[in-house]
């Protein structure tokens, strides 16, 4: 059997990885139109910021380490064309600007995502950059060494992770979002509020509920980023605003939601049984609303990859679905959320209730202890947990990895208040904190 894998970073290194390791048998070509493999994009604040210094830390893999397990790479080769009929696929060789042609019995699928460009004027700008390859990463370093002033346009975890990097090298930092609130998909206003607190804090300007009208030009550079609330200098501006999947190859001839992602089914098939698909360029199952939707996340990607690997000869493993559970550090606050927030929770017309837990990292006669914001989402009627958010300066985001299997498991709030968990004064109280949460709605029957 012979695979070929459109695309290898998260998904596609997985995939590879896997079936190699399992199936001794199987060919595999690998084409990339980077020159690289395995990038980990959500490293590149990380780097930028100087936290990562070794560039090589931002690759969990490398084209000689998948040569040697098996895999036929090619790099900087684009597909141009696929026909699923013939299982053949026309490709470009980049350096060499030749065509050839190869064939398959299966294919994968893992072309990713791209960043969601607006058609603003002066967009192609020359310092107007995003953020999402390897290219990118050495880009916004190279152009930030002799600049001051940047303006960051979207206020995700990319953005908000970008504004921490630079305000650390003490650049003035403008962080803009059309939305009222940072990070709003992911966390409810009681978090959000603190982690905005430390961004000004630490003299990121915060310009949210903005809109980006256009760019002030001046010999090719934007000089101004003009929004529907005011006018601000800046000397670079960084794209940050989301991701759309990058299907345009086979929108024609295969399965797409309305957002253009690839559908797939429990075994990642394509609806071309031969084809599968995995990582950004597909919408997956979310537990929490029993619905697919686009999440794109490395966990994701890499759990995807993994199950076609297994999958690519005989259908075995299921995918389980997702919670969208992620984390994200700012400055001194540890931070992580898994399933519905509120906000999304009422989004989704869903009769939710929550518990929100103050409380101290461990029992206050211990020599040091810290506040910790924790808070979860149910659903009113059946007690189902359907989300959850933690904050502290120590590092308790775990704890939504454990609420994430809750969720998937459909626990209910009350269960929750009397699962076990160890106690030690070191780490934690006697009940712990998501003991406390479950407690706490009980008292509110």
């Amino acid at each position: 059997m012979k695979v070929i894998v459109i695309g290898c970073t998260h998904s596609g290194t997985a995939a590879t990885k896997t079936i190699l390791k399992k199936y001794k048998d199987v060919d595999v070509t690998i084409y990339e139109k980077n020159d690289n493999v395995s990038f980990l994009s959500c490293g590149i604040a990380l780097y930028i910021g100087g936290v990562v210094k070794d560039q090589k830390g931002l690759f969990y893999s490398n084209p000689n380490e998948l040569s040697q397990i098996g895999a036929n790479v090619n790099l900087k080769h684009e597909v141009l064309e696929i026909d699923f009929n013939k299982k053949i696929i026309v490709v470009k060789n980049l350096e060499k600007n030749k065509k050839f042609i190869d064939v398959f019995d299966k294919l994968i699928i893992s072309m990713g995502s791209w960043p969601i460009i607006p058609e603003i004027k002066g967009v192609d700008s020359k310092n107007v950059l995003l953020s999402k390859s390897f290219e990118h990463a050495n880009k916004i370093i190279e152009y930030a060494k002799n600049i001051k002033k940047i303006t960051v346009i979207g206020a995700g975890y990319i953005g908000v992770e970008l504004a921490e990097a630079f305000a650390k090298q003490n650049k003035n930092v403008n962080l803009i979002d059309t939305q009222d609130r940072i990070m709003s998909k992911y966390l409810d206003k009681e978090f959000t509020d603190l982690a905005e607190k430390s961004l000004a804090e630490n003299n990121v300007k915060l310009l949210l509920g903005q809109k980006v009208i256009n760019f002030q030009i001046k010999d090719n550079l934007v000089t101004h980023v003009k929004t529907d609330k005011g006018c601000y200098e800046t000397e670079l501006v960084i794209m940050c605003i989301s991701f759309k999947p990058n299907t345009q190859l086979v929108q024609k001839y295969l399965k797409t939601s309305s957002n253009g992602a690839l559908i797939v089914n429990d075994f990642l098939q394509t609806s071309n049984p031969d084809v599968y698909a995995c990582g950004d360029c597909t919408n997956i199952f979310f537990n929490p609303t029993q619905e697919y939707k686009y999440i794109p996340l490395a966990t994701n990607a890499i759990r995807m990859g993994t199950i076609i690997g297994l999958n690519i000869k005989k259908n075995q493993q299921k995918y389980l679905g997702t919670q969208g559970t992620s984390g994200i550090k700012i400055f001194d606050l540890s931070i992580s959320s898994t399933g519905l927030t509120e906000n999304t929770a009422n989004d989704a017309k869903i009769n939710c209730d929550t518990v929100l837990i103050k409380d101290a990292n461990r029992p206050e006669f211990m020599p040091k202890y810290n506040p910790v914001l924790l808070k979860i989402i149910f659903d009113k009627k059946t007690r189902q947990i359907l989300g959850g958010q933690i904050l502290s300066t120590t590092d308790l985001t775990e704890k939504m990895n454990t609420l994430s299997v809750c969720i998937q498991k459909k626990m209910t709030i009350n269960e929750l208040a009397f699962v076990d968990f160890f106690f030690h004064p070191y780490f934690n109280k006697p009940f712990s904190l998501l003991n406390l949460a479950g407690l706490k709605s009980l008292e509110m029957l």
